[in-house]
């Protein structure tokens, strides 16, 4: 893949990096209890713009997230000619989006700003390398050492044509004009982002787009795409795998979409709750996709006490209120079925190996290593200054539950990390705190004080940039 051009190497990218100084002082002990309702899910908040954009007709959005990775995309499509209402005009969580048609966007006036967000700059991929003009997307330094190569690949053999920065990584410059081919391409990992990315491709190419995954990832872009009318089509394969799709040169139908709450940001509830004795909460409105439940599942192997509830179905998704009480969890080896169910939640799910009777085993999940950081070395980094015996693996990590003591530890920026870290405090024996969270605010505002009416001794210190 080129790199790319000098002229297109964007001092944002150091200027815009969030200050590493906001911190969480998270005193030990304690339980949670009540009822809580967490931030909507942010796959469905990005995927909710992008789709809304590229219909003909309003779609309305209850429920999205206001997160600054959710809010980079909409900010992106606004400065690629899209109207966009709220989400603070109309009231938390509404948005409304003017759509433009799939061949409805403009050129914006220069870079695309996307922050943090990985599954923005891939998924945007797809879509702008089926326009006519050229666009340059960018983020911050995190984002900046995330490889794209497993979207730019895919994409160059459908015809677009993409630079890159030195190995593959962003920023990325998409030209424009290109003419599309479908493509059947056959993924050599699990990522919904690469099948999405490629998807969203398909419906600017000429004939079929297939994708073939081995096993299966969260299908929040096909059902959002019939949502909108457009046909997709599934075939099971052997052994977990499947093929997913679609013909390009249909169109998009507005539609209204309920977003419903993250079960990723609902993981770290779901962990603290079963690690702390006496700990009795709901979770409203999760999401239940089953694409994303593998956190649920797991748990459930440990010996977790969670008891789904109330289930329905909303815009399409599953949803149901989740009941978690204080039980004693067992090491266990995570099935490798279970890892792409369950793939960012696997911070959390350490903290609940490391307050485990026995030892923990994970394989298989290689993709943990380039997330917003290298959430294998980070967490066992974290673990070891916590006094927990953790052991990375270059495909995971092993665990032996034990006391968890008091110390510091770095997020290195990565929000995930630091809200597990803080849920291990519930069952610390000294106070826990937690470096550079500001990031925090990407997937999950108001964390720390949703945290604290829980039952959770979390305070903030220093200041946000």
């Amino acid at each position: 893949m080129a790199r790319i051009p000098q002229e297109f190497r964007f001092d944002k990218v150091s200027i815009m990096t969030s200050s590493p100084n906001l911190q969480f002082v998270v005193q030990p002990g304690g339980k949670l209890t009540g009822r809580l309702r967490v931030p909507g899910d942010k796959s469905i908040s990005h995927r909710s713009i992008m789709l809304g954009a590229l219909a003909e007709g309003v779609t309305e959005v209850s429920g999205f997230l206001e997160g600054e990775d959710s809010l980079n995309t909409l900010r992106c499509f606004r400065r690629m000619g899209v109207r966009i209402e709220g989400p603070d005009a109309l009231g938390a969580g509404r948005v409304r989006i003017h759509g433009v048609g799939l061949h409805g966007l403009r050129q914006p006036d220069g870079p695309l700003w996307l922050g943090n967000s990985g599954t923005s700059m891939r998924l945007m991929s797809g879509i702008i390398a089926g326009q006519d003009f050229d666009a340059v997307m960018e983020g911050d330094d995190s984002l900046s050492r995330r490889p794209m190569r497993r979207v730019t690949e895919p994409l160059a053999l459908m015809g677009a044509r993409i630079d890159t920065h030195e190995g593959g990584r962003p920023p990325l410059r998409v030209h424009g004009g290109s003419k599309l081919k479908g493509i059947h391409y056959v993924m050599p990992m699990a990522s919904a982002q690469v099948k999405s990315c490629v998807l969203l491709a398909g419906l600017y190419a000429e004939g079929e787009t297939c994708v073939t995954e081995p096993a299966p990832t969260r299908d929040h872009t096909e059902r959002m795409l019939r949502g909108f009318g457009y046909e997709v089509r599934r075939v099971a394969g052997e052994g977990g795998s499947s093929t997913v799709c679609l013909t390009g040169g249909g169109r998009l139908t507005a539609t209204a979409i309920d977003v419903p709450s993250d079960i990723s940001s609902a993981a770290f509830f779901l962990v603290g709750a079963s690690i702390a004795e006496g700990s009795d909460l709901v979770v409203e409105h999760v999401g239940m996709n089953p694409t994303r439940t593998g956190v649920i599942d797991i748990l459930r192997l440990m010996g977790a006490d969670i008891e789904v509830m109330n289930e329905r179905v909303v815009g399409g998704e599953p949803v149901a209120d989740l009941r978690v009480r204080g039980a004693k969890l067992k090491g266990i080896e995570i099935p490798e079925s279970l890892v792409p169910l369950a793939i960012d939640e696997f911070p959390a799910l350490f903290i609940a190996a490391a307050c485990a009777e026995g030892r923990t085993v994970l394989t298989g999940a290689e993709e943990l290593r380039v997330k917003e950081s290298d959430r294998i070395q980070v967490m066992a980094d974290g673990l070891v200054a916590l006094g927990v015996d953790a052991r990375p693996t270059p495909d995971g990590m092993v665990i032996r539950g034990g006391a968890i003591h008091g110390g510091t530890v770095h997020s290195h920026g990565d929000h995930r990390i630091a809200m597990s870290f803080a849920m291990a405090g519930l069952r610390a024996t000294g106070a826990i705190r937690i470096e550079d969270c500001e990031n925090v605010n990407t997937s999950f505002p108001g964390f720390e004080q949703l945290a604290h009416g829980a039952g959770l001794s979390i305070v903030s210190t220093g200041e946000a940039s």
